[in-house]
């Protein structure tokens, strides 16, 4: 039985690199929410979608596969309201009627291709949230969520102030500037990742124009690359949610874990111990977007979030329920 106020909920995020769940009960008054079940997949959506601007269907495929683990995790737990938010791999390709289909035969509800800035507003409220109220972290935020095609940037205080989106995503950049004859370079060249930061760079300046980088007071870093980062900045034997969430990086350390996994082979990244398998090929660009936004601020920390855009969606949800209940 709910306590008065709380909705149970399931927000799925579709990305570029991977696919995510969280199942769970949420106050909207009072901004709690209690996780029952939060899982990500690596599904790689948008395998070859820069090149071909379609989504594969072995990409397809596999992203239907977590789907249909995802609906039964949502049947067990009992949630009976699901949002399905996809983002920039299912924006860009000409075939996207054939991925909504699939979502709604799977999970009866349709896939909503949201904008980059509605992206960057929903993983703003789920990154900053739960910071109201410290003391230790200045105002304004500017929430970075690194993503596999795409990177959201978004300055606020307790609303967004202003919001853009990218396409330097740990996926995008990988693809462009690091395959040679279909395969990932081992480790990548010096011209490749000079290509690539040329890349970054021209990407910061266009966010540039929408969003005031330099003004924010603390840098809010979402997503796996940023996550996986802090994983191996803090040595850890595996992978740790509460080790990594509300973890603080330094701009040295980011640059000297950049340096390592830009000059690695494909085996030295797999062996790290905090390492998703499906990470091991692009998070070397992903750790370069990071320490590239950081130049570009002049922050020197990030503070990690593991709570993003899901938990923006199931805040989402959960107000929506009490509109329509007459509670809000």
């Amino acid at each position: 039985m709910l306590e008065d106020g709380f909705s149970r909920v399931a927000a799925v995020d579709c990305g570029t690199n991977s696919i995510r769940l969280l199942v769970a009960d949420v106050n909207p008054a009072t901004g709690e929410l209690r996780e029952l079940d939060r899982r990500m997949t690596i599904v790689r959506l948008g395998q070859g979608v820069d090149k071909t601007g379609k989504l594969a269907p072995e990409a397809l495929e596999r992203t239907f596969a977590a789907c249909r683990e995802y609906a039964e995790v949502i049947r067990e737990k009992g949630a009976d309201k699901v949002r399905f938010v996809a983002t920039s791999a299912s924006r860009d390709a000409s075939n996207r009627e054939d991925f909504v289909r699939g979502v709604l035969d799977i999970l009866g509800v349709e896939p909503e291709v949201i904008t980059g800035d509605e992206e960057a507003e929903l993983s703003f409220t789920g990154a900053t949230k739960e910071l109201t109220g410290r003391d230790d972290l200045a105002k304004p935020y500017l929430v970075v969520d690194i993503g596999g095609g795409s990177t959201e940037f978004v300055v606020g205080d307790d609303q967004v102030r202003a919001a853009r989106s990218v396409d330097i995503g740990c996926v995008r950049m990988t693809e462009r500037h690091l395959v040679r004859d279909g395969k990932v370079t081992d480790p990548p060249t010096p011209d490749q990742v000079a290509a690539m930061r040329a890349d970054i760079e021209e990407a910061l300046d266009l966010a540039a124009k929408t969003v005031p980088l330099r003004e924010a007071r603390t840098l809010v870093g979402l997503a796996g690359s940023v996550t996986t980062v802090s994983a191996i900045a803090q040595n850890l034997p595996e992978y740790d949610t509460e080790a990594i969430h509300h973890s603080r990086v330094s701009y040295d350390r980011v640059r000297e874990i950049t340096d390592s996994l830009l000059t690695s082979t494909h085996a030295e990244r797999a062996a790290i111990p905090s390492m998703h398998p499906g990470r091991v090929d692009v998070i070397g660009a992903g750790a370069l977007v990071l320490l590239s936004i950081m130049e570009r601020t002049g922050a020197t920390e990030v503070v990690v979030s593991e709570h993003d855009i899901l938990d923006g969606i199931a805040f989402g949800i959960a107000v929506r329920a009490a509109e329509e209940a007459g509670e809000a």
